[in-house]
């Protein structure tokens, strides 16, 4: 007898679009009429996007140069802000966003872009003013500022200046932002930390009058003498301003010392000052009333010249009278040793007195005028 396998009939159901067969012998899975592969179904993948972003990188995540934004999207079937996008105005932050689709899978991807190609506004500023008729004279710090209204100042520098002296001297500085734009500074103007000179000052003393006499540099621009005790009683007195190198000044008490400050200023007021004191004559001119002498000095003594006159008489005195001689010259150089009526002299401790007159005409004749002056001197012991 010949045995046959038994077949069950299989059973038939349709399940989310798959048809399901199954009997005793077992399951089959089969797509229903009409649907997609599974195979498709299962192997989808969403959409890749890459940037290329183009320009100058800056500081700080910035640019300083116009940047293009350029999308590449590969298997999408629907895309939105993926555009190439070029930048040229300064953006302090623009956030750009690309999106693209495949079926029911999305993909997103954003960039932000900050640019700013522009420079801080920068300005150099001095500390402090001109010091004198538009000349700095004396160290001058300078300091850069600025303002940036993208990325904002990151940065400025200072600098000091003294020296050397330049009318047309300049600080250079900087100003850096935060994307890494930089501006420079300049700042002009004239330096001169130089005193003029004052040289040569030197006294001539006259009749109850002193001519001060001097030198001075090419670039002073003043000179300027005060006088202690000055006039009309005041402890002092600006007795002459101008550009002159000598000054004269009048109606001194004969014996009284007078202190004199020359002082020369440039344009930038730098001052250079030289001093001198003076024991105002008469018409004896030297030595100075009071003046003391070593008992060693050749002396010479000097009186203002009286016009017209032919000779003069002189006369010291030292308790009595020492010497008469008639020069006829307005000075006399007193010998270390001389001889007047029968007697040896010579200048000893103690103080002084002479005389002197003027004689017109013959010596014979002794015609004299006025008393030229008197005056004192002392010789030290």
């Amino acid at each position: 007898m010949t045995v046959r396998p038994t077949f069950l009939r299989p059973r038939r159901r349709l399940i989310g679009g798959l048809v399901l067969l199954w009997s005793l012998a077992g399951l089959v899975v089969a797509p229903a009429a009409g649907a997609p592969p599974f195979a498709a179904r299962s192997l989808a993948t969403p959409p890749e996007i890459t940037v290329t972003i183009t320009g100058t990188p800056g500081l700080n995540g910035w640019y300083v140069s116009d940047v293009t934004v350029d999308w590449q999207v590969d298997g999408e079937t629907s895309s939105s802000g993926c555009d190439t996008v070029t930048f040229s105005a300064d953006t302090p932050g623009t956030t750009l966003t690309c999106s693209a689709g495949n079926g029911g899978d999305q993909t997103t991807k954003s960039v932000t872009i900050k640019l700013d190609k522009t420079p801080p506004a920068s300005v150099a500023t001095p500390e402090r003013a001109p010091d004198a008729n538009g000349w700095y004279n004396r160290p001058l710090t300078v300091s850069s500022s600025a303002t940036d209204p993208t990325s904002g100042v990151a940065s400025c520098t200072s600098a000091q200046y003294a020296g050397p002296d330049n009318a047309n001297a300049i600080v250079l500085g900087s100003c850096d932002d935060n994307a890494g734009n930089a501006a420079a500074t300049l700042l002009a103007f004239k330096y001169d930390a130089t005193a003029p000179s004052i040289t040569g000052l030197k006294s001539r003393p006259g009749n109850r009058t002193v001519e001060i006499v001097w030198s001075k540099s090419r670039d002073t621009q003043l000179v300027e003498i005060v006088r202690a005790p000055g006039r009309n009683g005041a402890a002092e007195s600006v007795v002459f301003r101008g550009l002159a190198s000598r000054y004269r000044d009048r109606r001194l008490f004969v014996g009284r010392t007078y202190h004199y400050r020359v002082t020369g200023f440039d344009q930038a007021r730098n001052a250079s000052e030289r001093a001198l004191d003076i024991v105002a004559t008469g018409a004896l001119l030297r030595p100075r009333p009071g003046q003391t002498i070593a008992p060693l000095t050749r002396l010479k003594l000097t009186w203002v010249p009286v016009k017209r006159a032919s000779y003069y008489n002189l006369q010291l005195f030292r308790r009595h009278k020492l010497l008469s001689v008639w020069p006829v010259r307005p000075g006399f150089q007193l010998p270390r040793t001389w001889k007047y009526r029968g007697h040896r002299y010579r200048l000893q401790a103690g103080v002084y007195r002479w005389y002197v007159w003027p004689g017109f005409g013959r010596l014979s004749a002794a015609r004299y005028g006025r008393l030229v002056g008197r005056s004192t001197f002392v010789v030290s012991g």
